[in-house]
């Protein structure tokens, strides 16, 4: 199963038209004396509704620390405006094309136990394209419960009371006249086009957006502001779909839009590739063919999602004057048959996320630019692994992995390795069950504990000891401890505004020059308030990027990085850089780029402190390291056009003056870099592609 093609599956194209219009499509379909519609949504919202009183009686955690509620995630429209059962729809929707795709009516009769011969589908660079036809043989098997699990009508686990309309054992849409079971026909295949109570000479097309789902999310939002009064409503339609106006009676100046965002070419075929296409483009209508979609090169790549993006920030205006944040974004990890876990080329390229991270940072990137939008990435699983990725349905999106981590001195030592960071020297694990279903650790998640109990232990109990190794005090600086286990890390630990006096106008992040710029528009009323005019700008500066040179150290002080005789770092092996070892690097020559918009000069500096004093860290909670007293821990080069700047542990504080009554706005601009130029890693072997246009410079449309 896959996620994206679940949606044209019979099933969830059921559950989905039963949850959201069985009042007016599944009439027949009633439990404990209530429609099937009114019935799941209100459990559905109870239950979210049962959460919000107990956190609000929890005390202290509203508007704070929980600061506002999603609607559903990823609602689908099932059926609901198909106008034909018979075929799918020529326009894009967000049901994936991908291997097997029947029609509804070829559903309806496989859900019955009848064979069908169904067309088959590839995903390719121009997305979905047909390829030829399966049959599909049920052998009799039907999808529908049958009588005997519901005795009398009510179920012997939850207790409900089916009406005894609803008949068990047969297709509650053919109970409701859609088709005839017996020869496969479809009796009624535009039934779920028209609304029901319309006009049966004039039938008014119903709208799912405005009809179905917008009625569920007020009733949803009711009962989240009973009890969480200022929560921000967060807005979620169906993916890609544009929301519809909401009564600002009901918004109340407290929401946000949150859509969801893929690179569909590579979260499909699991491979990031020198070309991409406009998805959102071809859905919306932009282009007349799929080709003028394409999008060849880095640069046109980039450009594309930044341009996607904007589409779905200006969605938001149609809610009112509210902010967008992406409520998912992301890219897979088990790229090319898991070649960054070694299971590929001789393990050759074992723990280079190089693609990934391109993948990644091109995805962040997009919300970058005039966007500056928030994010929120998909995902974290401290319990995942590279066998079974994030451990649902195969998905391997995680940032962190304990399959990532480094082993622990102890473990090299045991292991004769010369170097502790060199993972892939480790026994190689198996790709897959072994001994009996018993799993068979991960060559870089083994401990003492796995150790212990001869490197065989169940699948929990892994996950577990893997999990637990990682807060065991093994990091001796920060650097190791926020990279390890990371995976492309250096694309989703980016700087970004945390606070802004003014409106941030741009953002710029180079992950390879460890360069950060940003504009920010500034008006009279952006004037700090009597009492706090020391407020000011904040940025994330992340250590990862900007780490000073003394904590570039592995666990154990071995120097296998050198700098060459220009300032700058020699590359590393192939290796993310979870998985990096770095000694202590000499700055290189100082950065001064032509910047003719900035007038002032850089300035070096690498905290409020000035100073040249080696890291103190003592063990904080779980052995976390804790830096203590006024410490070097980034090293930046700053250039900006006015105000002052001070850093004080990973975060930027940057103060300027504010227009006055009557004066016109003013545009502030900074440049953050790297003192010494960034800590650079192999990004990974180059394509014939990028060896044809090293710069990746080509673009088409």
């Amino acid at each position: 199963m896959i996620w994206g093609t679940n949606y044209g599956r019979l099933a969830s194209q059921t559950l989905f038209t039963l949850f959201f219009a069985g009042n007016d499509f599944a009439p027949r379909c009633i439990i404990d004396g209530k429609n099937i519609q009114d019935y799941l949504q209100e459990h559905y919202i109870a239950a979210v509704g049962k959460l919000v009183d107990r956190i609000r009686d929890a005390g202290d955690l509203l508007d704070e620390c929980v600061i506002g509620w999603d609607s559903m995630n990823e609602p689908f429209e099932g059926l609901c405006g198909w106008d034909d059962l018979n075929h799918s729809p020529d326009k894009h929707s967000s049901t994936l094309k991908k291997g097997t795709f029947p029609t509804p009516a070829q559903s309806l009769r496989l859900g019955m136990g009848q064979a069908q011969t169904v067309d088959n589908w590839t995903f390719g660079a121009l997305g979905p394209s047909r390829d030829g036809s399966v049959t599909i043989d049920p052998k009799g098997i039907k999808i529908w419960a049958e009588p005997d699990t519901e005795v009398e009508g009510v179920h012997p686990k939850w207790g409900w009371k089916r009406d005894p309309g609803w008949a068990l054992g047969t297709c509650l849409w053919a109970q409701h006249g859609v088709w005839d079971i017996e020869s496969g026909y479809m009796l009624r295949p535009d039934y779920f086009k028209w609304l029901p109570d319309s006009d049966s000479k004039n039938p008014c097309a119903l709208d799912f957006i405005a009809d179905y789902w917008r009625p569920h999310w007020h009733a949803y939002a009711d009962r989240i502001r009973a009890s969480h009064p200022e929560a921000i409503l967060f807005v979620q339609p169906p993916v890609f779909a544009i929301p519809p106006p909401i009564d600002e009676n009901v918004l109340r100046g407290r929401c946000a839009y949150s859509p969801h965002y893929y690179d569909g070419l590579t979260l499909v075929t699991r491979h990031w590739n020198w070309f991409n296409a406009d998805a959102l483009g071809l859905l919306r209508g932009k282009y007349t063919s799929k080709m003028q979609a394409l999008k060849i090169g880095q640069n046109a790549i980039r450009k594309s999602f930044q341009e996607q993006l904007a589409i779905l920030k200006d969605d938001a205006l149609i809610l009112g004057p509210y902010p967008t944040v992406l409520g998912e974004i992301g890219t897979p990890f088990d790229m090319d048959g898991k070649r960054s876990y070694g299971w590929t080329d001789h393990g050759k390229y074992k723990g280079d996320y190089s693609r990934q991270e391109k993948a990644l940072d091109a995805s962040l990137n997009g919300a970058d630019g005039e966007n500056v939008m928030n994010w929120s990435a998909w995902t974290f699983c401290p319990d995942g692994s590279h066998d079974w990725g994030d451990g649902w349905n195969m998905e391997d999106l995680s940032l962190w992995c304990p399959d990532d981590l480094r082993p622990t001195a102890e473990e090299s030592s045991l292991f004769g390795l010369a170097d502790a960071s060199d993972a892939r020297l480790l026994p190689q694990h198996s790709n897959g069950m072994a001994n009996g279903g018993v799993a068979v650790a991960a060559s870089s998640s083994l401990s003492l504990a796995t150790l212990a109990l001869g490197g065989r232990t169940t699948f929990d109990e892994v996950a577990v000891q893997k999990a637990a190794m990682s807060s065991l005090g093994v990091h001796e600086n920060p650097y190791d401890f926020l990279t390890d286990g990371a995976r492309a890390v250096r694309a989703f630990c980016r700087p970004y505004p945390i606070k802004v006096i003014g409106r941030a106008r741009e953002i710029k992040f180079d992950i390879n020059k460890a360069e950060f710029k940003m504009s920010v528009v500034v008006r009279a009323e952006d004037k700090p308030r009597e009492g706090d005019e020391e407020l000011a700008t904040e940025i994330f500066v992340p250590l990862v990027h900007f780490a000073h040179d003394r904590l570039l150290f592995d666990a154990r002080g071995v120097a296998d990085v050198d700098a060459n005789k220009s300032g700058n770092l020699s590359q590393l092996g192939s290796l993310n850089a979870s998985s990096i070892s770095l000694k202590k690097i000499q700055p290189g020559q100082q950065f001064s780029p032509s910047l003719p918009v900035l007038d002032a000069s850089y300035s070096r500096g690498t905290s409020v402190t000035a100073g040249s004093r080696t890291p103190s860290l003592r063990a904080g909670m779980e052995g976390t390291p804790v830096l203590e007293g006024d410490l070097e821990v980034v090293n930046v080069e700053v250039r900006m056009n006015g105000g002052r700047w001070a850093v004080e542990g990973q975060k930027m504080k940057w103060w300027y003056d504010v227009p006055e009554e009557g004066e016109p706005e003013r545009v502030y601009e900074i440049e953050i870099r790297r003192g010494g130029g960034a800590i650079r890693v192999r990004s990974g072997e180059r394509s014939w592609f990028e060896e044809l246009c090293a710069e990746w410079c080509c673009c088409l449309m």
